[in-house]
């Protein structure tokens, strides 16, 4: 994992995505954007602040972790 305010693709190109499971009420939510190389994680109330970015290989390996809880 690494924080950075860079990604290979600029900020605006990114698709982000956040859980169906999120109301429109502005809760406390994640969003996700997905690319070849990497999986960005940001904070949908600060959408300008740092994302976390994954390699494919840990997105899978949190998202099989959390299926099992």
């Amino acid at each position: 994992m690494s924080v950075d305010t860079r990604t290979e693709q600029q900020p605006s190109e990114l698709v982000w995505f956040k859980s169906s499971y999120s109301g429109t009420n502005g809760g406390d939510c994640v969003e996700v954007a997905a690319t070849p190389a990497a999986v960005h994680v940001r904070d949908s109330k600060r959408p300008r602040a740092a994302s976390l970015t994954f390699s494919a290989e840990q997105w899978g390996a949190f998202a099989a972790y959390a299926g099992q809880a």
